[in-house]
């Protein structure tokens, strides 16, 4: 506003200094109100081009910031992360040599097997969380104190990414190696090299419908998941959310006829909403996501081999696993919940209990779990998240990673010999040509139960199985690291 009034000023003929003060009081009180005229005129100008623009180029600028709230939130959130690489092996095979025990060799893989995962896991963390307790934390005028306020109570992840070798099914060349860095996407599409045009190009290209589904555990209730849904949301405002309540008290049964009670209500979910769609110019694409919690994995997979789905299998995007027992529960190692889990096979008779036991039929291999591993319920997402705790004593911890068990390798029986195929079967679609690009992850989260102190929940795992549902940050950590997996 100074240089506007001197140039009005030494035009107009007035001496003007050599500082800044300018000596307004030489003006005439018309040549004042005329001055101040001038500069409101240009003041107003500049401000309807300033709206103009931003009415123009709303969407663009959305993206933008949307893009710098990114990079600020995994730059803040880092500290809690752990990032980490691990290829996965080609096979796990068992040795068939008379002169040596039987056991189980992982092919083209680093990690020893002798190791407790549970217990480098839980090492690892707390390790990670002394280090954070040494570090000084910048404090911001804007910060989420619920995480900031004691950083030490803080879930810490490890996320391990996963090389993924998979043919290319429709071109020459017979390998593709596909691996995402763990920060590769820590700056934003303006700091990448990439034009806003490009990014708000897809906007214009016609509606996309973005679907998510979200299926709840044993005896639970149709919003146990809502704050991963929130999540989920403030990444993608536009995307549409089910939680799904056609199983709620009604988890203790078959998994098939639950599987096919979803698969019932998502169909109509989606025609519902593509229905809706056609209002406003069509759908040219479905994006179809899934969220499990617990049980709820085994009953969406279940869903996914029912016939109603097929069409929609192409379709396909994020699957994010939380505390899922893919496996079963062969193997555990908490005695009390396996106790709790024979009397309700006893007692009640519930069928899902059985069948996750594997005592629903006296040959392992004709087991809903066995058939279930060969079908391919996986192989057609895009994104597969796996999401587990080392504190959670609900679910084994081998059977929500879908990873090796050291107990297995010991058994000699026909049910090592079972749980290996059911392995193999389940990365044998991770690792299956369908598409592109496949990203594989596996995501421990470390809970910090120190204020819970040592209660019953804490002693059978029950507390870190329910904090997945009444704690949100790891979700945070977990979306905001990799939005575009969420999108």
């Amino acid at each position: 506003m100074v240089g506007i009034l001197r140039d009005f000023l030494e035009n107009s003929g007035v001496l003007v200094g050599n500082t800044d003060d300018i000596m307004l009081y030489t003006l005439s009180e018309e040549e004042l109100f005329e001055l101040f005229q001038i500069v409101s005129n240009q003041l107003s100008f500049i401000w309807n081009e300033f709206l103009k623009f931003h009415r123009t180029h709303r969407v663009r600028i959305l993206d933008y910031l949307h893009d710098i709230w990114d990079f600020d939130r995994k730059a803040e959130w880092s500290i809690w992360i752990m990032h980490s690489k691990i290829k996965i092996p080609h096979r796990y095979l068992r040795s068939v040599t008379d002169d040596a025990p039987r056991h189980l060799l992982r092919i083209s893989s680093t990690r020893k097997v002798h190791h407790d995962p549970i217990q480098n896991s839980l090492s690892q963390a707390e390790l990670h969380r002394k280090s954070i307790a040494q570090m000084k934390i910048n404090t911001r005028s804007v910060q989420d104190m619920h995480i900031y306020g004691d950083p030490s109570c803080i879930p810490v992840v490890r996320m391990e990414q996963h090389v993924m070798v998979v043919p290319r099914h429709y071109s020459s060349k017979d390998l593709l190696t596909e691996a995402l860095e763990p920060m590769d996407n820590i700056l934003p599409p303006l700091l990448r090299g990439q034009s806003l045009e490009k990014k708000s190009s897809s906007f214009k290209s016609g509606h996309i419908l973005r679907a998510v589904i979200f299926v709840h555990g044993f005896q639970g209730h149709h919003l146990d998941l809502r704050l991963v849904r929130n999540q989920w949301l403030l990444l993608d405002p536009g995307a549409e959310c089910l939680l799904s309540q056609i199983n709620e008290d009604r988890t203790s049964g078959d998994f098939t006829e639950m599987g096919r009670r979803l698969a019932n209500e998502v169909v109509a979910f989606l025609k519902r909403k593509i229905d809706k769609y056609s209002k406003y110019g069509g759908c040219q694409e479905v994006k179809l996501s899934f969220v499990g919690h617990s049980i709820g994995n085994v009953i969406l997979r279940s869903a996914l081999t029912e016939p109603k789905l097929q069409p929609f299998l192409k379709n396909l995007y994020t699957y994010m696993s939380i505390s899922g027992p893919h496996l079963g529960y062969w193997y555990s190692s908490n005695s009390l919940f396996n106790s709790g889990l024979w009397l309700m096979k006893r007692l009640k008779g519930m069928q899902c209990m059985h069948q996750l036991t594997f005592s629903d039929d006296n040959d392992p291999q004709n087991t809903f779990l066995y058939k279930l591993c060969k079908m391919k319920t996986l192989e057609n997402f895009k994104n597969i998240i796996l999401v587990s705790s080392p504190q959670d004593g609900y679910v084994p911890y081998h059977s929500a990673r879908l990873d090796l068990c050291h107990a297995s390798s010991s058994d000699n029986s026909k049910r090592g010999q079972v749980f290996t195929e059911m392995l193999n079967n389940c990365l044998d679609q991770i690792r299956a040509p369908t598409s592109e690009k496949r990203v594989f992850m596996r995501c421990d989260v470390n809970f910090d139960q120190s204020a819970q102190g040592r209660s019953l929940n804490t002693m059978i795992g029950r507390a870190a199985h329910i904090e997945f549902l009444e704690n949100d940050i790891y979700a945070r950590f977990i979306m905001w690291s990799f939005p575009d997996l969420f999108r």
